[in-house]
């Protein structure tokens, strides 16, 4: 028994016709849409890999860049398969076409469902990409003479200004890293030699961060140094007062930041499959009722059109053996 059979007459079928031809040119401003939106992604990551890891993050904006294209030549196509199909001597030049460019059309639209599902489930890989080049990058912040590293302090100054963020985690992990270059350190003096002295690495520690890790809206000057000592700073409790220094770290805040512009690009590709999805489904019905009109023999005639010609039970037993067939055949 056929699923969802729906009745046509030759005036539906021409609308329908119609109806599919408009709307797949719709669906190629869809698929440049989509293309926009991974090429947009794809800049705003390679505006910040100098404080990303390598790794998988290019593989949604990719993935979306390739259907978005696949988008715009299937649709094309699929418009003028749709525009030939209001003629029944037309239709006959694609009948043995459309079958394979329904299902080549599944999987392309199948495709844009998975771009769009991955939006939603990077977010641990780009954390930790994220983790692990923020790490590196305030670890190097101090080499401004070394080729290859001297842009990272413009980059990290420039990214905790503005993302308003401090540090990886937080501002602590500026502690924890000598971040200013030896350049400026006075080894003639007694405080730096003992600072050196007092780690086995052998590093300038100190309880600062950087100037970019002030908040220009604090009333009062920016505490930059010796943030945990109380009596180095008038009325000041570090454990109690809210410091005048960005307080979020930079990992949370471009993971913020990038995941709002997924979960928007999400959305809108979920909408386009819905769309594509609804396009794919009138065409099934087109191939269908104008096969039927075609055994009928009867070019003005009622015709049923479906989307199985049987129930999924048996459908999918069908294309079953069909995989069984194949398989034994290579084995011979």
């Amino acid at each position: 028994m056929a699923v969802l059979k729906v009745k046509f007459t030759k005036t539906k079928r021409d609308k329908l016709a119609q109806i599919l031809w408009i709307l797949n040119w719709v669906s190629v401003v869809s698929g440049i849409i989509l293309f926009s939106l991974g090429l947009f992604l794809k800049i705003e990551i390679k505006k910040r890999n100098e404080v990303m890891a390598k790794g998988d993050i290019n593989s949604v904006p990719n993935m979306l860049i390739s259907v978005g294209v696949i988008a715009c030549i299937i649709n094309f196509l699929g418009g003028k398969i749709c525009y030939d199909c209001s003629d029944a001597n037309k239709f006959s030049r694609w009948k043995l076409v459309m079958l394979p460019y329904i299902v080549c059309t599944f999987c392309f639209t199948f495709c844009i469902l998975v771009g769009a599902l991955m939006c939603y489930t990077m977010r641990n890989e780009l954390e930790e990409s994220l983790y692990l080049g923020l790490r590196d990058a305030i670890k190097f912040y101090k080499d401004t003479d070394i080729p290859g590293r001297c842009f990272l302090k413009k980059t990290v100054d420039l990214l905790q200004i503005g993302f308003r963020c401090c540090g990886n985690n937080g501002f602590r992990d500026w502690f924890e890293i000598q971040w200013v270059s030896p350049r400026y350190l006075n080894m003639a003096s007694k405080d730096v030699l003992d600072r050196l002295k007092s780690n086995v690495d052998g590093k300038f520690l100190v309880d600062g961060v950087p100037f970019s890790c002030c908040n220009p809206s604090s009333p009062r000057p920016c505490i930059q140094y010796q943030l945990t000592n109380n009596s180095a700073h008038y009325n000041y409790d570090f454990l109690t007062e809210e410091l005048n220094i960005w307080m979020k770290g930079c990992r949370e805040a471009l993971l913020d930041y990038y995941t709002g512009i997924m979960r928007s690009i999400g959305i809108a590709a979920l909408l386009i499959w819905l769309f594509e999805l609804s396009v794919l489904i009138g065409v099934r019905y087109l191939q269908t009722a104008m096969k039927n009109v075609l055994l009928l023999g009867d070019l003005e005639g009622e015709s049923d059109g479906w989307l199985l010609e049987n129930s999924f039970v048996e459908t999918a037993k069908y294309n079953i053996n069909i995989i069984k067939n194949l398989g034994k055949a290579n084995q011979i």
